[in-house]
């Protein structure tokens, strides 16, 4: 799905056909006279391109063309995304939220390639899953613990909570979580709430009845008190891996690099010669104002070009900042300027 980007539905049997199919499907509902759809159809092609989502199927629908679909499933307002897997509905997102539908994104295809991987039955995360027979759970041992394994490996640092890093859903796994972000870590999570069945088998694999769980490298660490009390003597400090101990020193750099000029531009290439059709037509609209600005080219550094997508909550390029502040992207830019607010924006006023 690399090669072609994001697909526009045409037709109620391509939309059936495309929710019927085993991968994991996104669909956007969208409509063009809404703003916010725009930008964010600019993010669908961005991660259709990325390599670890190739499996993933990107699709559109304008949702006023197809006015039974859209009631089918419950669309009220646009953008709206759809996830599917293997003809179900495992999530949703509604409103147009880049950081959160890349994270969504993400975290669906990890689970789709895990289930595909152990060849278990998928299984939505709101509704519990139905138990397996006795007789086919005495011979699937070996793939429960596959799932939990490939689960627990997701991420160098990885905790099994209620909730999420952003919406925690109990006071211990709210505690772990700022524990965690205390000491800068990256970590990954994993809702326990979305798949009873892990949620039951984790305990019985690890030898731990309670929730969180924190992994370090595949390893057990233990719960929240024993977070606390590695935290207080600064072994947690030490055993997280030194990777994910730079996110201070690289966020105080792009803090410095998106505050080095009042208007800072991240593109592909530079000012003179832009590498890439979007971040020439920014150029070509900031040299039009007459403002001065610094470029940066996060061609030239892989570490700048990643983290910047985090440090932003924007996974695309190019990217405007305003005294430290991010504006946004093209698409951004070409509204301020259709608004006749693009030169106040730019100074910051």
């Amino acid at each position: 799905m690399a090669d072609t980007g994001v697909v526009e539905l045409t037709s109620q049997e391509q939309f059936d056909t495309f929710v019927k199919n085993p991968k994991l499907v996104v669909i956007h509902f969208f409509a063009d006279w809404a703003s916010e759809c725009q930008p964010m159809n600019e993010v669908l092609e961005a991660l259709s391109k990325e390599q670890e989502l190739k499996g993933v199927l990107f699709t559109k629908i304008p949702a006023e063309t197809f006015p039974k679909i859209s009631m089918q499933c419950k669309i009220s307002a646009v953008p709206t995304f759809l996830f599917y897997l293997s003809g179900k509905l495992v999530d949703r997102l509604d409103g147009a939220n880049a950081a959160k539908l890349t994270q969504m994104v993400k975290n669906n295809n990890a689970k789709a390639q895990t289930l595909e991987a152990a060849s278990a039955p998928v299984l939505l995360g709101d509704v519990k899953p139905v138990e397996v027979a006795v007789t086919a759970k005495a011979t699937s041992t070996g793939s429960s613990d596959e799932i939990l394994k490939k689960l627990i490996n997701q991420a160098q640092v990885m905790l099994f909570m209620k909730g999420n890093a952003e919406n925690p859903q109990c006071g211990f796994s709210r505690q772990a979580i700022a524990l965690l972000k205390e000491l800068k870590a990256e970590f990954g999570t994993f809702d326990i709430f979305t798949d009873e069945k892990v949620r039951q088998d984790l305990k019985t694999y690890s030898n731990w009845p309670t929730y969180p769980q924190l992994y370090i490298n595949g390893e057990l660490i233990g719960g929240l008190d024993i977070m606390k009390e590695m935290a207080a003597s600064g072994d947690l400090a030490e055993m997280l891996p030194k990777n994910t101990q730079k996110a201070g020193t690289l966020e105080e750099r792009l803090k410095q690099l998106t505050h080095k000029a009042p208007l800072m531009v991240f593109v592909k290439g530079d000012r003179n010669v832009p590498k890439c059709g979007f971040s020439r037509q920014l150029i070509e609209i900031l040299n039009e104002i007459k403002l001065p600005y610094e470029t940066f080219d996060i061609l030239t550094d892989e570490e700048v070009r990643q983290g910047l997508k985090t440090f932003s909550n924007w996974p695309t390029y190019p990217q405007v900042y305003v005294k430290g502040s991010l504006v946004g992207g093209l698409d951004i830019i070409k509204e301020l300027r259709e608004g006749g607010e693009l030169l106040s924006t730019l100074k910051g006023e």
